[in-house]
Formats: structure tokens, C-alpha cells, sequence
């Protein structure tokens, strides 16, 4: 597994290099720059092109790759053009952000997905079968941030329990979690409606296996068939919904982050779209591109973990 896990992690750098070369001439191909969204679009020609030789915005884009790969293989992400400001500390101070936001709302979704989808196997073609699928149509059809917008104005503005907007103090535990509560139930119910419904489907298809029905016959309690023997082989296809969904929900976080003003990367991008900032923008999503790669390959491995009888080469 080690050398799966080796090979799979040196194969990512072509790819996030191939994501990172397509970034790069892609936002350069729209129209305007970060010397008009600074100067606004009523600044002289002068002005901008004398803004654009201060950023090296006005070098050959060759030129521009040229250096931007190697300050990246460096480490190095460079200034942002609009800030002027380390782009590495820029994200250092919001990703804590949305990585809380990301892992929370994974964890509920897991927390309360699976249960459900186990219980509703179990009532199958009954009434808590029938909630349980309006729960999960529900779920996958609203759009995260018409959620958040729902939760935000039962829970902060009509009974005043939660904030409505902001992250909370980043050097007090209590003030992150309490900022964090609506944003993460806002992911994680939407991450449960999916989890729940796989593992129902999976449960089911399990149920019906011979080896279920013989562990059944021998006596074996219901707890021991349904926790010991069906679940461990139900969670193989749940686990693929879970690596999939986390890429999912990086997404998500963008809206998130908006609805309810938090910092983050998502935030973070969304600006430097707007003020065509392209050196935050291209970090922004090398670190998104990174976390999708490494999930992925969390999801791999699990697979071993769950079931031994997988093996990697």
C-alpha cells in the first residue's frame, strides 16, 4: 500500500501542473487586468500601463509562465497583485477557515448519514423509510446557499442564537465552533442526504446476500449480522459517495463562505476573480486542486482498510 500511495502522490504533480497551465493562460485571455480593477475603468491609459510595469504584467505571458513555475517549484506564491502582500500568509490566515468548515461539514455528514441510511434500510418500505427519503430528496435538491440563507434567518435573526456573519477569533476554540455551527450544518446536511442514500441502497443490496441470510440462520444475533457482517461490506460504495461528495463540498464552501461572510479560500477567490487578482487566484486553486488530489487518495486507501481483501500494486 505504501508504494501505491508513493506512486499515486508523484503522479499528482503533472496533474496539478496541467491544471495550474491551463489557470495561468485562462484568466489572461479575459478581458481587463488587475491594473484596471485597481484604477478603475475611468484611469488614463498611462496610468494602467505604469501600474502593469510596476506588477511585470507587461513582460512576454511566456516570460511571465517562465518565472511563475519557478517560484512555484520554489515554494513561492508569489505577491498579490492587488495587496502586494505574501500570498502564502494571505491563505495561512484563512485556510484554518475553511478547513474547519470543510472537516465539519464532512464529519456531520458522515455522523448523521450513515446512520440514517442504516436505519432506513432496516424500516425499508416503512414510514421512517418514507421520511427518510423525503429527508434525502430534500437535501440533495436545495442548493447550499438557499440552506444557509434558511438556517441563518430561523437561528440568527428570527431567535438570535448564532451569528450571523464571521469566522470568530482564530486563537479561541470556543469563538471559532460557535461562528462555525450554521455554516457547517449548512455542508453537512446537504453531504448527509447523500451518504444516507447510499448507504440505504448499499445496505439493501448487502441484506440480501447469502451470507447474511446463513449468518441469520445460525443464530447469529441481528446486531452482530447487521454491525459486523453487513455494514463492513455496505460502506465499501458509501465510502466512494464520501471521496467523491468532499470534492463536492470544497465547492460548496465558496457559496458558504459568501452567504455567511466568513474568511476562506473560497471568499478568497471569488475576489481575486473580481479584481482579476492573478497571482491569488492561481495559488487559491493549486491549493484546492492539492486537497482534491489528497482526498482522493484518502478515499484509495480506505478502501484497503474496510475491506483486507483489497489489494494495491
Amino acid at each position: 500500500m505504501l508504494k501505491y500511495a508513493i506512486r499515486r502522490a508523484f503522479l499528482i504533480i503533472p496533474t496539478l501542473w496541467a491544471i495550474v497551465t491551463v489557470v495561468f493562460f485562462l484568466i489572461r485571455s479575459v478581458p481587463g487586468g488587475p491594473a484596471v480593477a485597481a484604477l478603475g475603468t475611468y484611469a488614463s491609459e498611462q496610468e494602467i500601463r505604469a501600474l502593469e510595469h510596476r506588477m511585470g504584467l507587461d513582460k512576454p505571458i511566456l516570460v511571465q509562465y517562465a518565472i511563475f513555475l519557478k517560484n512555484l517549484c520554489h515554494g513561492n506564491l508569489g505577491k498579490s497583485l492587488i495587496t502586494q502582500q505574501s500570498v502564502a500568509k494571505e491563505i495561512a490566515q484563512v485556510f484554518p477557515y475553511t478547513l474547519d468548515l470543510a472537516v465539519s461539514g464532512m464529519f456531520l455528514g458522515i455522523l448523521m448519514g450513515v446512520p440514517i441510511g442504516i436505519f432506513t434500510a432496516l424500516k425499508r418500505n416503512r414510514l421512517p423509510d418514507y421520511i427518510g427519503r423525503v429527508f434525502s430528496l430534500t437535501g440533495i435538491s436545495m442548493p447550499e446557499f438557499y440552506l444557509g440563507i434558511i438556517l441563518m434567518y430561523i437561528f440568527a435573526v428570527k431567535l438570535n442564537i448564532f451569528p450571523v456573519v464571521g469566522g470568530g477569533d482564530l486563537g479561541k476554540l470556543g469563538s471559532r465552533v460557535y461562528h462555525l455551527v450554521l455554516p457547517a450544518f449548512t455542508l453537512g446536511i446537504a453531504m448527509t442526504a447523500f451518504v444516507s442514500r447510499m448507504t440505504r441502497s448499499s445496505m439493501l443490496n448487502v441484506l440480501g446476500e447469502d451470507y447474511v441470510r446463513t449468518a441469520r440462520a445460525k443464530g447469529v444475533s441481528e446486531r452482530m449480522t447487521i454491525y459486523k457482517h453487513a455494514l463492513k461490506n455496505a460502506l465499501i460504495p458509501t465510502t466512494t459517495v464520501v471521496g467523491l461528495y468532499a470534492t463536492v463540498l470544497m465547492g460548496g464552501s465558496v457559496l458558504t463562505e459568501i452567504v455567511f461572510s466568513r474568511p476562506g479560500l473560497g471568499k478568497m477567490m471569488v475576489f481575486a476573480v473580481k479584481d482579476r487578482d492573478y497571482m491569488t487566484l492561481q495559488a487559491v486553486i493549486v491549493i484546492f486542486s492539492a486537497a482534491v488530489f489528497f482526498l482522493n487518495l484518502v478515499t484509495d486507501l480506505l478502501y484497503a482498510l474496510i475491506d483486507p481483501r483489497i489489494e494495491y500494486h
